[in-house]
């Protein structure tokens, strides 16, 4: 008998513990870096512990260092041969390089075909002219100058995707002109984004979202199984703007190429930083492109692919691909939606 009265002492003991286990809720937590690829990222996650949090924020800013390094196109890196040290090797012998970016490399290749050449990696050497301008004049426009077309097309002539040599099964790359020169910056943030969110995945890990510098990726829902909201903001070069739309996320990916973040004044207009292949110029037809899918890297090349294609010609190719949606801002503040971006704006 008292054993028995043990034995159902312990089983109530049990079911209080597991009640009480129930009951509690995942507490919120945040956190923020400002290292990383040239910008601000925040993490936001959904604990029961904030010890928990905490070694998953820790495991992102290891990944976040580790791919910001290899992606790097303007900095060295003791140790480390990067994407600059591809460049800087053009044309004279291959570089053995990390698996993460020969993963990259054969991922904007095939982007490349996906998007008939308007996401190109290889055209850093266009790139960069308009870099160093915007660099010039972009807290004085004063004097300001656009980068003589002749330059743009001989650099031009150096972007032949094909001559990136890849070997993999000594893990190289060779870049077969010496006048060429890579240039990952519309596919590399979203692409790591969505590489450390699959590592997060894979351990388990749910009701996180990580802000990259505006690129975008939930993994799950909120803590009370509710979606994610994020607003997309019409906006100007002044910074100043309103939010237009929000929209709910559970596990994808939302990323915005906008006209408002780097650029430089010429003669009274605003020359952004997405330049279209075909034309070695910005298009002025949008403020701002938004994707919604389910991978982060997807989302930031084809914002930056839509961008240098017209209204109908973005519609018609964002159509196309499964599972992808789009929101186009005009540059004269006119909305345009794919065919079911609807089906994620969020509703009071």
């Amino acid at each position: 008998m008292f054993k028995r009265l043990i034995s159902c002492a312990l089983l109530i003991s049990l079911i209080v513990s597991c009640f009480c286990s129930c009951a509690k809720q995942k507490e919120r937590y945040t956190e923020t870096y400002l290292e990383y690829f040239d910008t601000g990222s925040t993490i936001v996650g959904f604990e029961f512990e904030m010890e928990t949090f905490e070694k998953n924020c820790d495991f992102i800013e290891a990944q976040l260092e580790e791919y910001n390094k290899l992606y790097d196109i303007y900095k060295a890196y003791e140790g480390i041969n990067n994407i600059r040290t591809i460049n800087k090797n053009a044309g004279k012998e291959p570089v053995k390089v990390d698996q993460k970016i020969i993963d990259l490399l054969d991922y904007c290749i095939e982007l490349y075909t996906k998007t008939n050449g308007k996401t190109n990696i290889a055209m850093g050497s266009v790139l960069s002219i308009w870099h160093d301008y915007r660099n010039m004049y972009s807290e004085d426009s004063t004097g300001a100058t656009l980068p003589p077309m002749e330059d743009l097309q001989n650099a031009d002539k150096h972007t032949d995707i094909n001559n990136i040599i890849i070997d993999r099964e000594n893990s190289t790359v060779f870049l077969n002109d010496e006048y060429m020169s890579l240039d990952v910056g519309a596919v590399a943030k979203g692409y790591a984004t969505e590489q450390i969110a699959k590592a997060l995945e894979a351990q388990g890990v749910t009701n996180y979202t990580l802000n990259i510098g505006g690129n975008i990726r939930t993994i799950g829902p909120k803590g009370d199984g509710t979606p994610w909201v994020t607003a997309v903001a019409m906006s100007d070069t002044t910074g100043n703007g309103e939010n237009t739309v929000r929209v709910n996320l559970d596990g994808q990916a939302f990323v915005t190429s906008g006209t408002y973040q780097r650029y430089y004044t010429v003669d009274g207009v605003d020359y952004h930083h997405i330049i279209d292949p075909d034309t070695l110029m910005p298009r002025f037809d949008f403020i701002s492109i938004s994707i919604c899918c389910n991978d982060s890297g997807l989302a930031d090349a084809l914002s930056t692919a839509a961008f240098n294609m017209t209204l109908d010609e973005g519609k018609a190719f964002v159509n196309s691909l499964e599972g992808v949606e789009a929101m186009w801002i005009l540059a004269n503040g006119e909305l345009h939606y794919s065919d079911n971006f609807n089906e994620i704006i969020y509703t009071e």
